[in-house]
């Protein structure tokens, strides 16, 4: 291997800007025959260096990074919008069907365009508090075809869910991220056992508790999407709110 090859395209940079630096720095001696002009110059030069470094590492890199920050967010917003128009709104809406204790938090989640920050704060906040018990038990038919259905939609969702992991920017979005190892921890959990209708008590109560952190999870950071679109995308807010799993009354026509 050349020895050349040891040696990153930016370190060759800088030895031919340094190179170069000294040549003009011997041009300018040789035209004035000023030494102590040079050695000055040279002096201002490197005394100015640390402001250099302050202005290039604290301002503009920071802007830049600031910037590619928000570039980044608004794709995984794109991409938690998807999740939720494939995935997360229908299995909000048959969770809400089967939890009876939805009515103590439904007032809070009728998200429409008079919200403010401040509605969407207590409603997030009401939300971490809240203690979900879903009645998911043998003798619970509605319950039992609850969690039958939902391992069919969630085993067909499979590939899309993959597709969603792969995207290397989600390890930006703790939040979204800890979603979907729920959802996948709960489809695992339906798909490995094959017949819902005869488990033993534990594993329903398992199960409710998979059910569970998916269902808050995904309130969590539904109230957060929806918040987005109502500050950015007013048009895609506007069917959101007309599509909301937790309205009983909702209908997409205007």
């Amino acid at each position: 291997m050349k020895l050349s090859d040891y040696f990153d395209w930016r370190v060759k940079l800088g030895i031919l800007l340094v190179l170069l630096s000294a040549m003009l720095y011997v041009v300018h001696y040789l035209i004035f025959n000023d030494a102590h002009g040079v050695f000055f110059y040279i002096g201002i030069d490197i005394a100015f260096v640390p402001i250099e470094v302050l202005l290039v590492v604290l301002v503009v890199e920071n802007a830049i990074s600031s910037r590619e920050k928000k570039l980044m967010m608004e794709k995984l917003n794109m991409v938690i919008g998807v999740f939720f128009s494939e995935v997360g709104t229908d299995l909000m809406r048959t969770i809400v069907e089967l939890d009876p204790d939805t009515v103590e938090i439904r007032d809070e989640l009728f998200v429409n365009d008079s919200w403010t920050s401040k509605d969407f704060k207590t409603a997030k906040e009401k939300i971490k508090r809240f203690d979900y018990t879903l009645p998911i038990k043998n003798d619970n038919l509605e319950s039992i075809n609850f969690l039958e259905n939902t391992k069919e939609f969630l085993v067909e969702k499979r590939k899309f869910l993959l597709a969603l992991l792969e995207n290397p920017n989600l390890l930006e979005h703790e939040t979204f991220t800890d979603l979907l190892w729920a959802v996948f921890h709960l489809m695992e959990e339906l798909e490995k056992r094959e017949n819902i209708k005869n488990l033993p008590p534990t594993d329903y109560q398992h199960l409710t508790g998979d059910t569970v952190r998916v269902y808050s999870l995904m309130i969590q950071e539904w109230l957060q999407y929806m918040e987005h679109l109502e500050n950015n995308y007013p048009y895609l807010f506007s069917l959101a709110v007309r599509t909301n799993p937790f309205d009983p009354d909702s209908k997409v026509m205007i």
